[in-house]
């Protein structure tokens, strides 16, 4: 995705550059709140950031061999905070053309709903990457549910994604659906496979190869063992 989103010639950039920012402005706007800002500068700020990646054509910086595409995102964005933002701009807020949609209400709800403010800003920005990512893959998985007909299977079972203590039982939840306990274990399975997939393909379009998946997957998990 990184790779379509470098190259303007490609069909596909627009896409590929649409999704990186939608993926990504959470956690680049929660920095950005963290180094002080006001909400409006820090949407501002946001904004000028996204603006500046794309008309300076900064992504074609992101070099695979240096290292992961977000730990990329968060060097330009300390570099852009420190060296290229003119104050004068915060004396014209609303002047930007946007780039992406920051849902100003939104932001602030979910920023003032992190309970660890005491983390030092680098690591808080990977642990809102990590729970924007498995967002994204929940959410994608609740739309293939719904689409095939199977939004009820879900909303039972969806707990039993991370093993929840509250999730229902499967014997609950067999007799809700009139199916077998040992139907409702195969379905689990399912939803956690496919889960997996989902994840898997995420990541994916941020890193170099195959191998890097992994990595990523236990660096994710690991965020919020800080």
């Amino acid at each position: 995705m990184v790779l379509s989103a470098q190259d303007k010639d490609s069909p596909h950039a627009r896409q590929a550059l649409e999704t990186l920012c939608r993926a990504y402005w959470f956690p680049l706007y929660s920095f950005v709140r963290r180094q002080g800002q006001s909400p409006h500068d820090a949407q501002d700020l946001t904004q000028e950031f996204f603006a500046r990646l794309l008309e300076k054509e900064y992504l074609k910086s992101a070099n695979q061999e240096k290292g992961r595409f977000r730990t990329f995102l968060l060097v330009a964005l300390k570099h852009f905070l420190a060296n290229e933002w003119d104050r004068q701009h915060a004396q014209k807020r609303g002047g930007f053309t946007p780039v992406v949609s920051i849902d100003q209400d939104f932001a602030e709800s979910r920023f003032a709903a992190e309970p660890a403010h005491q983390l030092q800003p680098d690591v808080l920005f990977d642990r809102q990457w990590a729970t924007s990512l498995l967002g994204r893959t929940m959410s994608q998985l609740l739309d293939e549910y719904v689409a095939s007909g199977r939004a009820k299977l879900f909303e039972l079972l969806r707990g039993c994604l991370a093993r929840d203590e509250s999730a229902l039982t499967y014997a609950e939840i067999a007799r809700q659906l009139n199916l077998t306990e040992a139907a409702v274990k195969m379905a689990v399975q399912r939803l956690r496979a496919r889960y997996r997939e989902i994840l898997r393909a995420q990541i994916a379009e941020t890193v170099a190869s195959p191998e890097e998946i992994e990595d990523e997957i236990r660096h994710l998990f690991s965020t919020f063992g800080s």
